[in-house]
């Protein structure tokens, strides 16, 4: 390639010739001069775009910038929340395991203060340097997610577990084994005995416990009062459903303290001992009845030590 020039001020002409070789080394150095100044370029934009006062400069430079920071920034912020959102929940199924492991502890009979419900375990060790590696936001988020499912099945199992001993702890409640005035022995046993009144072999249906005029009855269990009326024979009675057509019967009493419909707790004074109905003397009569057939109230009845 021959290249001529031509000078106003000469007649004379000059003629520069390229070969192959000097094209392909100028265009050589001309990629290398824009790659220097695009590198250059970024660098300055990189470590020097805060301080350029230029306006039509910080467009071009930092506004990208900015909003690439602002992309990362907001990634982080949204895995921030996430992880804050599944911590609050984690934190309050923790509350939770607390109140179950001290409702458990009551009712197993356990001092919460040795099950040590509210402070950390202790943890400790031998420290071995080996090689470890950092973790990464999202091995972070499923460590966070995998505790937070393991939280929730083990809040589950404490719930059902809660549940299955709460029950067991209210059935012994309506079961009548608490003695029903503070005397540990019978006047009059249940079975076959001689009646007061004719002298002749009769069926007792429940136990005579022979006490002072007002002395407190108390109920066996927890229910609910069926009845609470005058009976020609049983006098001042009181019944009471305990579920499951298990009943308790109190009778002869002086006074009684309940009414129909009435729900009564297990220990809960609802009479006082007297001799009405047919009765020799101040006594509390008491029966167990199951589907309205007398029950042996020895089996039931837990004297006191």
């Amino acid at each position: 390639m021959n290249i001529i020039f031509i000078s106003n001020n000469s007649d004379r002409t000059k003629k520069l010739r390229l070969t192959k070789a000097n094209i392909i080394l100028i265009s050589g150095a001309f990629v290398c001069i824009v790659l220097l100044l695009a590198l250059s370029l970024n660098f300055i934009s990189l470590r020097y775009a805060h301080q350029i006062d230029i306006p039509a400069v910080r467009a071009v430079l930092v506004n990208p910038l900015e909003e690439r920071h602002q992309k990362i920034q907001t990634h982080m912020q949204e895995n921030l929340n996430s992880m804050a959102s599944k911590l609050g929940q984690m934190q309050a199924q923790l509350m939770q395991l607390d109140v179950l492991g001290e409702r458990l502890a009551e009712s197993s009979g356990i001092k919460s203060n040795d099950l040590f419900m509210m402070e950390a375990p202790g943890q400790g060790g031998v420290y071995h340097a080996l090689p470890s590696n950092e973790f990464t936001l999202s091995e972070f988020n499923d460590k966070v997610e995998e505790l937070s499912n393991l939280l929730i099945e083990k809040t589950d199992k404490l719930g059902a577990l809660d549940l299955l001993l709460r029950n067991d702890r209210l059935s012994k409640l309506i079961v009548p084994s608490e003695m029903p005035v503070e005397i540990d022995w019978f006047s009059s046993g249940y079975g076959y005995r001689i009646d007061p009144f004719t002298g002749r072999k009769a069926f007792h249906e429940g136990v005579d416990f022979s006490a002072p005029t007002g002395t407190p009855i108390k109920a066996a269990a927890a229910g609910v009062v069926v009845y609470s009326d005058r009976h020609p024979d049983y006098g001042n009675m009181i019944e009471i459903d305990h579920g499951n057509d298990l009943v308790s019967r109190y009778a002869h009493a002086s006074k009684r303290l309940v009414e129909l419909g009435q729900i009564v707790l297990q220990g809960q004074k609802i009479a006082e001992v007297g001799s009405t109905g047919r009765s020799t003397g101040a006594h509390l009569h008491f029966e167990i009845r199951h589907n309205d057939k007398s029950l042996n109230p020895a089996k039931f009845l837990k004297k006191p030590g």
